[in-house]
């Protein structure tokens, strides 16, 4: 094996220095004979040496092209998948701004963020805190509806329970008045965990499916005029003497991202011009924004702020000693 190594190197110094003998000879001849020698070598032992080289660099530069393509295609590929999601978010960032312009005064826009630690997918951490004015038990809301409440306050930040948090209770009624009830998570199989029940509504009151039901503002805590949901259908359930329905959220987990945290001298106000008992009847563009004239967000116009029924009773907050401590 050694000796046949040996072999090739010693043919191959030899074909080298054949090859520089014959090019210094080439040099050393008249252009006359030079010229036509050097063309007979290029047609018959280069040719092939040339046409070896210019494939080579047209698969280069085929398969750099190729690369830069692939790269092309990837970006608008995963552009055009970021798309829809980005389309989404700014509508709903419009739909704040809109809300935020319909209610006026009197809110604190945070960022929700949501944790994926088992035992807290129904909380949000948002952006704000005490010093930005936010208190506990103060309701948070988003374009399409009621979101949820405060449950604890720091300075820079809060946390906030959803709906589909089993201690969450808000006094709801029927837009038009004519039910009332309690809203409270369905504490359900999987596909039916994040809805909503409500229940304790008089046997005398039948609702039909799509009813829009509110925040009633019995308690103070929920102002009244929150769009909470739609009924579903009717539940079945061993209590005679009242009725519960299946009520879809008009808030879904997946679009709680910025919210507007009521302030407790809204709250006594009111927000009934706001949403007007529901949210999908009225839409209209915000002032100044002509994306919004085509996206259509949420505004109302603000007409004057009607007086809050002066209940005693509580139903409204997780519990009536929270709302009983809240200063």
């Amino acid at each position: 094996m050694a000796r046949a190594v040996a072999s090739g190197t010693r043919a191959d110094v030899a074909l080298l220095a054949v090859s520089a003998f014959v090019a210094f000879a080439a040099l050393a001849l008249p252009a006359h004979l030079r010229d036509p020698l050097a063309a007979t070598l290029r047609r018959t032992f280069i040719a092939p040496l040339v046409t070896l080289q210019r494939n080579a660099e047209l698969g280069r530069t085929a398969l750099v092209r190729h690369d830069a393509e692939t790269t092309v295609r990837d970006s608008v590929a995963l552009r055009a998948l970021l798309v829809p999601e980005l389309e989404a978010e700014n509508d709903r960032l419009r739909r704040t701004l809109g809300l935020g312009h319909a209610l006026g005064w009197g809110f604190v826009p945070a960022e929700a963020l949501h944790s994926r630690a088992l035992g807290e997918e129904f909380t949000v951490t948002l952006t704000r805190g005490s010093r930005s004015g936010v208190r506990p038990f103060a309701p948070v809301v988003a374009a399409e509806g009621l979101v949820g409440m405060v449950e604890t306050v720091d300075p820079t930040m809060s946390l906030a329970i959803i709906w589909a948090h089993p201690d969450f209770r808000v006094s709801a009624m029927s837009a038009d008045g004519s039910a009332f009830g309690i809203v409270k998570a369905h504490l359900g199989s999987v596909p039916e965990r994040y809805l909503l029940e409500l229940s304790g509504v008089q046997l005398s009151a039948a609702l039909a499916p799509g009813t829009p039901i509110v925040s009633s503002g019995v308690g103070g805590v929920y102002p009244r005029g929150i769009p909470v949901g739609r009924i579903i259908s009717e539940l079945k359930t061993s209590e005679g003497w009242a009725r519960t329905y299946l009520v879809q959220p008009a808030v879904q987990p997946y679009d709680i991202s910025s919210v507007l945290v009521l302030e407790p001298r809204r709250v006594v106000a009111g927000v009934q011009t706001v949403w007007a008992g529901d949210s999908a009847r009225h839409r209209g563009p915000l002032p100044g924004d002509s994306v919004l004239h085509r996206s259509g967000p949420f505004v109302l116009p603000r007409d004057t702020v009607p007086d809050v029924p002066d209940d005693s009773t509580d139903s409204d907050s997780t519990s009536a000693s929270r709302s009983a401590a809240q200063p």
